[in-house]
């Protein structure tokens, strides 16, 4: 095969051409594919269209059967193209065939090509398509070739964006994005919001993309990137924001892009190869995610929302834009809708005007989704198409009970939901009402009820949602958010604020619990594990790595000063582990003592129990430390050996069947048997029927969201605890344990009428 005649100003200066010339849409694509094909000296070149119901559409190719343009078709995320338009990330393959994702289409006769490179049409951050080359050969397309690739796709989201194509769709698929869209995703996050979509860094619209001066443009660059780097600083320098650890650190990043010279280098280039300065940016702003979504590293694929942040910044200085107009515009009842997110991207908008999140990627476990649950916003993840789908300012309601979204709704959905959000906001009234009213059952018993915590925003809530105190401060979330381990004075003016805003309410602070699930990409001793949730985590990190203890304790002891603290270990396996802890923690307060430290007038230390070869201890344990928290959320999957995050097995096993149920009588009971206080922290403690179960199991502390507490006091008021307990014994002995828990136990809310 001859070399290639590509290059990314030979097509651009083609293209240019053509867009000039009077022809029809189906003819401009035909002679832009075709020309593609020429200068890559490639026997394929296709193109396809995503359309409004998520179907790539071919529209126009060099090299396959012509006859199968406008009904070959490929759903959102099969396929090598379907893969491309669902990542928003190239693919270059030497051999597609042998790729996981290849399917075969008959209709097009592809199956004699081997080499493959793919990239998304993408524009605003939406994908509109997937533009491809293929080979005979097997082969690797260069670099250069890519970029060549890139350029053009760039200059066909115009045409679509532009609605040149919208004639050759057929009726009922229009590209327009004005017909109503329903999608399913998974709930990571229960409420219902009504709003506008807001794009999350949504793309700056580049419309000029040729330039006609490079040196020009090469000088615009250079301005704008030196008022990037002063407004970055200026940032810095500002008194609000030095001690914002989260938010510094962020900035630092920044900071040190901005001043990256390959970076630059590589915005010059694409100026030099015939793209103006904004066209540049976007350009290599598409080409640095596809490379860096490829890498591995934890860390690296958390910085690309910094870069991604960063060339929305320039891009905003090349075009004039104030970050302060742009805040400004949001809607009041804003929704945002993104790929994927950083928490600390979520803690920059302003929480009044947000009404739901919609994650394209990300896991419930994710950042960002930690960080919305606290925040009280609805999430759905894993909607696949969200973006592409998506125009800011399109009526959205996100629906995150059910784990739906509907974009554009007619109006019929639209009341429905609207009802639907009516009738909670009436529930939350009377829950507000509820609010100072003691949580104490209708037959007198009396409830603790908790809320978990884990970050500054959730401070307020404490007193809004009437909460006894805080049973979980998680203070790993401040580790999360972070872009490196937090300072032991930043640690420190937390755990104080939290004891603040307690105002001499409990709360038990939780150690760091990373590891498992909860990735720090800073932190690299962490590699990589079969089985992380049951690998080294929690305490037997902290155990491993005794400075992050000794620092996090000491930060505690510091901020207690004068106050109760509470300490819980997690992840406890054996009583020695508590012995190691309880030595660390009080070789600081002797090292704090010593040197006239104002420490804590009471220190209680804990544990969480959470792996059941604690259930064989039980009394020893109750004996060796002040408190026991059972951790339901992990006790309920190592016990039932399922994986909480698998969707196959979501539904498969029941947290209120009877030998799990069981297994929690058991614990309270040791803990009334010892005198030891047992709360119970984790996802049955925050709704109204597995709150009511508890309660009839003989816990008289339970700790959950700040949103689940009013559901759960309503509950309690209504509730005959002395007649639950019976029900509760006689349906967990013997035979009669046969029956499904949950349906009994909602009969006998039904009978009594208890709201649940």
């Amino acid at each position: 095969m001859r070399d290639s005649v590509v290059g990314p100003r030979v097509l651009l200066k083609r293209l240019r051409e053509l867009m000039a010339e009077p022809l029809g849409p189906q003819e401009r694509l035909d002679h832009i594919v075709r020309d593609i094909a020429r200068n890559m000296v490639a026997e394929v070149c296709s193109l396809y269209v995503l359309r409004a119901d998520s179907v790539l559409e071919l529209y126009a190719t060099e090299g396959l059967n012509p006859g199968s343009v406008h009904l070959a078709q490929l759903r959102l995320g099969q396929g090598l193209v379907g893969t491309i338009a669902a990542s928003a990330r190239a693919l270059n393959l030497s051999n597609a065939q042998e790729h996981p994702a290849f399917a075969y289409l008959p209709e097009t006769g592809e199956e004699i090509y081997h080499s493959f490179l793919g990239v998304p049409v993408l524009r605003a951050g939406r994908t509109l398509g997937v533009l491809v080359v293929q080979n005979r050969t097997m082969r690797t397309y260069r670099e250069d070739e890519v970029e060549a690739l890139e350029t053009t796709a760039m200059v066909i989201a115009e045409m679509i964006a532009a609605g040149d194509l919208a004639r050759l769709s057929r009726p009922g698929i229009e590209l327009d994005l004005s017909r109503p869209v329903s999608m399913t995703g998974l709930a990571f996050n229960e409420g219902v919001g009504l709003g506008h979509v807001v794009l999350h860094e949504p793309r700056i619209v580049v419309t000029n993309l040729f330039n006609e001066d490079s040196e020009a443009e090469v000088d615009r660059l250079d301005a704008a990137l030196g008022s990037l780097r002063l407004s970055i600083d200026d940032m810095l320098s500002r008194r609000e924001v030095a001690f914002e650890g989260e938010h510094r650190d962020v900035l630092e990043a920044y900071r040190m892009f901005a001043n990256d010279r390959g970076w630059v280098r590589r915005l010059e280039e694409a100026i030099r190869n015939g793209l103006t300065a904004e066209a540049a940016v976007e350009k290599v702003q598409s080409d640095m995610r596809a490379r860096m979504v490829h890498m591995t590293d934890p860390y690296m694929r958390e910085r690309m929302s910094d870069f991604d942040d960063l060339a929305n910044r320039l891009l905003r200085q090349l075009m004039g834009r104030s970050p302060d107009d742009i805040a400004a515009a949001l809607p009041k009842d804003s929704i945002i809708v993104a790929r994927s997110m950083g928490a600390a991207e979520l803690l920059d908008y302003p929480r009044e005007k947000l009404r739901g999140l919609v994650l394209e990627d990300s896991a419930i476990t994710s950042h960002v989704v930690i960080v919305a649950r606290a925040m009280g916003i609805p999430v759905v993840g894993q909607v696949k198409g969200g973006v592409s789908m998506s125009e800011n300012g399109d009526a959205v309601i996100v629906d995150g009970e059910e784990g739906a979204v509907h974009l554009r709704p007619q109006s019929d959905v639209e009341s429905a939901y609207a009802e639907k959000v009516r009738f909670r906001a009436r529930r939350q009234q009377l829950y507000r009402e509820l609010r100072k009213k003691p949580s104490v059952s209708r037959d007198g018993v009396s409830v603790d009820l908790m809320m978990n915590a884990g970050l500054a925003v959730d401070l307020p809530q404490l007193a809004d949602a009437g909460a006894a105190g805080i049973g979980l401060f998680r203070t790993e979330l401040q580790f999360m958010v972070a872009s490196t381990f937090p300072r032991a004075e930043a640690q420190e003016r937390l755990y104080r604020d939290v004891l603040d805003a307690a105002q001499g309410k409990p709360v038990t602070f939780r150690t760091i619990d990373i590891g498992g699930d909860k990735v720090l990409p800073y932190f690299k001793d962490a590699g990589q594990e079969e089985n992380p949730a049951l690998g080294w985590r929690a305490v037997r990190l902290t155990l491993d790595r005794p400075g992050l203890l000794r620092t996090q304790v000491r930060a505690l002891l510091r901020a207690a000063g004068g106050r109760e603290l509470r300490v819980m270990l997690p992840m406890v396996t054996e009583l020695g582990e508590i012995a190691q802890a309880r030595e660390i923690i009080d070789r600081e307060v002797r090292h704090l003592s010593r040197f006239g430290h104002h420490l804590p007038n009471s220190l209680k230390i804990g544990a969480m129990l959470e792996v059941p070869s604690l259930l064989f201890q039980l009394d020893e344990l109750m004996q060796t430390v002040d408190f026991v928290s059972v951790g339901s959320n992990d006790l309920f999957q190592f016990v039932m050996a399922t994986d909480r995050g698998n969707s196959q097995l979501a539904d498969r096993f029941d947290a209120l069947s009877v030998p799990f149920l069981r297994i929690l009588r058991q614990i309270a009971q040791a803990g009334k048997r010892n005198e030891t206080p047992v709360t119970l922290c984790g996802e049955l403690a925050g709704k109204p029927i597995s709150a009511m179960a508890l309660i009839g199991l003989g816990y008289r502390a339970i700790s959950m969201s700040p949103a689940a507490i009013g559901p759960v006091k309503a509950m309690l008021a209504e509730l005959p605890v002395d007649d639950l307990t019976t029900f509760m014994n006689e349906n967990l002995a013997g035979m009669s344990a046969r029956l499904p828990m949950r349906a009994l136990l909602h009969t006998f809310a039904d009978d009594r009428g208890i709201p649940l």
